[in-house]
Order: structure tokens, then C-alpha cells, then sequence
């Protein structure tokens, strides 16, 4: 049986979040925070459910996780210094965040796809969706499979499968809002620049999907192809196409990204 988190236990290990609540049920912890943020939530609001009936993931991609195998949690940024047009890095500081925290528990099995999936030995463990809450807001939800992944998904893994022995749900969660916390103050404090506190090397050396074939497909339908360069100062990905033409692509414009065929 697993065992419910425990909120006062967590909001003392997290003195650094405004608040901390945890629902037994919600359709979408996402939904919920951007209406809290509607009503004038804090910055570091965090909003955890042990059981998520309409999770959501990129392009309205549903996120699914039998009750209490995960994390599914979101919180709520109002980046003090950063203007919007920077908001495009948070949703990879956030991936970053996670593969910190999770890397201590399955060391070299972890890696992002961009822009922020996280893959423990090649297959996607957890995924981050950010939305904007209204001007200056974004709330950004992270959902993580612990000790199980959803039946029927062969490309689905969980950190059980890599961490031995199983960390608990608990450790986690304080372990990846700790580090979310570290990224996303030092990230305020430049301004929003990639390039200060190593945000963009640190994301570089996590991506697993740079240097690699890959075959991108955006929503009307185009197949671009090429090599996976690099991330630019907004968080596009860098691609060069096979004609040596480069191309930068939001994770917004993406609908797919795929290893390229061999």
C-alpha cells in the first residue's frame, strides 16, 4: 500500500515555497493553479494531488499514472526580474530541475529530450507542461512516474526501475522542489539570462536529444530533418537541416520530435 504524503512533514523540509497544499483528487493540478493564480496566489504556490483524473501534457496530450505511483504536482512563478519574452526557458529550467534531483537516485540512466522530458534509460519517465498564468505568471506542472509507469505504455519507465532501492515519493519531491527552487532563483537573479549560472551548459550536458538525427513534426504537418545542434538563447532548438540550412524551432511550434529514422 502506498503511503499519502504527508503535508506538514513537507512544508518543513520546503521552508523556501509560500505554500503547500495536497489534494487526494483534482482533474488537473495545472487547472487549478492557473485559477488560484487568477485569484492572486504568491509566487511558490505548489499544488500536489495523489491522484490526477485529467492530467495534461504538451499540445493536450492527456498524462495518466495509477494512483499514488507518482508525483504530480504544479507550482506557481511570478519570475521577480525576468520579462516574458524570457519565459521560454522556465519550462526547461524546470526539466533541468528534475533531472538534478532524479540523477541522485538513477545516476547516469538520466537525460532530457527536448524540451523537457525526462528518460531514464532511453524511455520518458516524466514530463513538464509551463502555462502562462496571466501577465508575469506561469504555472508549470511536472508529473513523474516513482514506482510505477502507466499500463499498456512500453515507452514509459519509472525511477523504481533504475534506483535501487526505490526512493519514496516524499524524498522526491522535496528533492526535485529543492532544486527547482536553487534554478529558478539563480535564473531570476540574471535576469532570465541562459548563460549565467550555467543554465544553458547544464541543459546542454542533460540533453540527450542534442547531436542526434532527429525528425521534428510541426502542427500543419511539415517533417523537418537534420541534426539536433544546439539550444539557442530563447530554449529553441537548433536544427541543421540536411541541406546544411539551420533552423530554429519552438517547443510551442512542435508537435513531435522523433529519433530520425535510420
Amino acid at each position: 500500500m502506498t503511503t499519502p504524503l504527508d503535508g506538514d512533514a513537507l512544508r518543513a523540509s520546503l521552508p523556501g515555497w509560500a505554500r503547500l497544499d495536497i489534494v487526494a483528487s483534482t482533474g488537473s493540478t495545472n487547472a487549478d493553479l492557473l485559477a488560484a493564480a487568477a485569484a492572486g496566489a504568491p509566487d511558490r504556490t505548489v499544488l500536489v494531488a495523489e491522484h490526477q483524473q485529467s492530467g495534461r501534457g504538451r499540445l493536450a496530450r492527456t498524462w495518466e499514472s495509477p494512483p499514488g505511483s507518482g508525483l504530480t504536482f504544479s507550482v506557481l512563478f511570478r519570475p521577480d526580474g525576468v520579462g516574458p519574452a524570457r519565459f521560454g526557458w522556465l519550462p526547461l529550467l524546470a526539466g533541468l530541475a528534475l533531472a538534478d534531483a532524479v540523477r541522485g537516485y538513477a545516476g547516469g540512466a538520466c537525460g532530457l529530450k527536448w524540451p523537457n522530458d525526462l528518460l531514464l534509460g532511453g524511455r520518458k519517465a516524466a514530463g513538464v507542461l509551463a502555462e502562462v498564468a496571466g501577465p508575469g505568471a506561469v504555472v508549470v506542472g511536472i508529473g513523474l512516474n516513482v514506482t510505477a509507469a502507466p499500463p499498456g505504455q512500453p515507452d514509459a519507465t519509472s525511477l523504481a526501475e533504475h534506483a535501487h532501492p526505490a526512493p519514496g515519493r516524499a524524498d522526491v519531491l522535496v528533492a526535485i522542489l529543492r532544486r527547482l527552487d536553487e534554478r529558478e532563483r539563480a535564473w531570476c537573479e540574471s535576469g532570465g539570462d541562459p548563460d549565467a549560472h550555467r543554465l544553458r551548459t547544464d541543459y546542454r550536458a542533460a540533453c540527450r536529444t542534442l547531436g542526434s538525427p532527429v525528425r521534428i513534426t510541426l502542427p500543419g504537418g511539415e517533417v523537418l530533418d537534420g541534426i539536433a545542434e544546439d539550444v539557442d538563447g530563447d530554449g529553441r532548438l537548433l536544427l541543421v537541416e540536411h541541406g546544411g540550412r539551420r533552423r530554429a524551432v519552438a517547443a510551442g511550434d512542435v508537435t513531435h520530435v522523433r529519433a530520425a529514422p535510420a
